[in-house]
């Protein structure tokens, strides 16, 4: 062979060698743009060392929302509650509180309240509570110790279309009850169980969207589920999203929430623990992926890794938040002991 056909040979082979690599990087799954926010607020450290803070939620004042309060549970001890400054105003040393949520316009003894739940882990109850407005500190007001299946995750829903309000738990076993909760006649709040089923694996998140109707669990080394919220409903569940490498979450599948917009619109936001990051999906139709975001040291106050639970609210709050927030469980804080951080909603979904 010459030396004018081995110079020949060399280039064909490089090029198909530059046409087989640039074969292989084309049909590679495209890799997603993660977001990186960071906190404005963070609340005080909770009471107690280690695993401790888990799960939020936020009471908006309807006088005036830069007073509204951040409920947080220490599933060690109890709910700690605290204003937008990250203060806390209240704590509640009643158990094991792991979960928790709430709902206004709950009817009790003739007036519209604010009532609290949470699952408490160490009896395996609801914590009932109201949000006095004049206080702004939570009440019992649980008509008795309300039993429930092994308690792990919470969430409530209310019904738009009868008007009923509902307590639902979840747990390892893959369990999830749902109660009704209702005014015992004496002010005091009640609870009888709607359903009962299961699915595969340990399940914790939990959240429902009161105005479509659906519910939304996380199962938590699998994926999420969207069923529908109303107890006798028939449909089959749907499974939104499951974990890497298919999907866009990495095990384990915490904690969920929902930002309510006009029309139907929104979003449902799920933290993916595995890797530290948080992803966004529509709430509408068939919950279209969105975007995914990590929360990173700025503002003087650290970032966040290994979160439980989340929330959030898209609405003005005051100056602090004027377009919301988005509150994250923090289960590594810098000063050593957990806590929640609050971030600006606008700085996540600009719209």
């Amino acid at each position: 062979m010459n030396l004018r056909s081995k110079h020949h040979i060399l280039v064909v082979v490089i090029a198909l060698l530059a046409t087989g690599c640039h074969a292989s990087r084309a049909t590679d799954k495209p890799v997603k743009t993660v977001l990186e926010v960071s906190a404005t607020i963070e609340t005080e450290p909770v009471r107690t060392q280690g695993d401790s803070a888990d799960d939020a939620t936020l009471w908006v004042d309807p006088t005036d929302p830069s007073l509204s309060l951040v409920i947080g549970t220490n599933k060690q001890r109890g709910l700690a509650v605290y204003d937008l400054n990250g203060k806390e105003v209240q704590f509640l040393s009643d158990g094991r509180l792991n979960n928790v949520d709430h709902r206004d316009n709950f009817p009790l003894g003739g007036q519209k309240i604010s009532l609290v739940t949470a699952s408490n882990r160490t009896d395996n109850s609801i914590a009932v509570y109201r949000v006095n407005p004049e206080t702004r500190r939570l009440e019992n007001v649980a008509a008795r110790s309300i039993a429930t299946v092994e308690a792990y995750g919470s969430c409530m829903y209310h019904s738009q279309k009868t008007g009923k309000f509902y307590y639902i738990v979840t747990n390892k076993r893959g369990e999830v009850e749902q109660l009704e909760l209702f005014d015992n006649g004496k002010g005091m709040v009640d609870a009888r169980r709607a359903r009962l089923f299961k699915l595969g694996t340990q399940l914790e998140g939990c959240v429902a969207d009161d105005e479509l109707d659906q519910l939304y669990i996380g199962e938590e080394a699998i994926g999420i589920w969207k069923y529908p919220a109303a107890p006798d409903a028939s449909a089959p569940p749907t499974k939104v999203d499951g974990v890497l490498p298919a999907g866009n979450l990495k095990a384990d599948v915490e904690g969920l929430t929902i930002a309510y917009q006009n029309d139907g619109r929104g979003y449902l936001i799920a933290s993916s623990q595995g890797n530290n990051t948080y992803v966004v999906y529509r709430r509408e139709a068939g919950n279209a992926y969105v975007k995914t975001f990590r929360i990173v040291p700025g503002n003087g106050i650290d970032g966040v890794s290994e979160t439980d639970g989340i929330h959030v609210f898209a609405a003005p709050l005051g100056p602090q938040f004027p377009h919301g927030v988005f509150i994250a469980q923090d289960g590594v804080d810098d000063k050593g002991t957990q806590n929640f951080k609050l971030i600006p909603w606008q700085s996540i979904v600009n719209e």
